[in-house]
């Protein structure tokens, strides 16, 4: 069995993704936007959306998806439990891997200490 994301870290339903785009969180990076909401499962779920107008190459598109999923499984444990809406912005395309995961690491950092400090508006519903 290879050390994968579970299929209980995924978003796979289509309202879940609606939700995230709706009332959630934000946080920014140069490579990638991040939306972000409470689930209450006790667990960080991922979900990305690495549309065409970052790449039209599907090839490109899947190594940026491949990099998030294990920057995520990495550090999944540290975060609070939350889903987590990771879109690439057109900066990303090209970018060595080093690069782009120094990007996501930075956001998931600041969503870790965000997230423990105290409450703000963005994050109540």
């Amino acid at each position: 069995m290879r050390a994968g994301l579970p299929r209980e870290a995924r978003i796979r339903r289509a309202g879940d993704f609606a939700a995230m785009r709706n009332a959630s969180g934000r946080l920014g990076g140069r490579c990638f936007s991040v939306r972000y909401r409470d689930n209450g499962l006790g667990q960080a779920r991922l979900g990305l959306a690495i549309s065409k107008r970052v790449s039209k190459r599907a090839v490109e598109r899947n190594r940026i998806k491949r990099l998030l999923r294990e920057s995520f499984r990495r550090i999944r444990a540290q975060l609070p439990a939350v889903d987590l809406l990771v879109m690439a912005r057109d900066h990303a395309n090209g970018l060595p891997g080093p690069e782009l995961l120094a990007d996501i690491d930075h956001l998931w950092k600041k969503l870790v200490s965000q997230k423990s400090g105290p409450i703000s508006k963005a994050d109540s519903h």
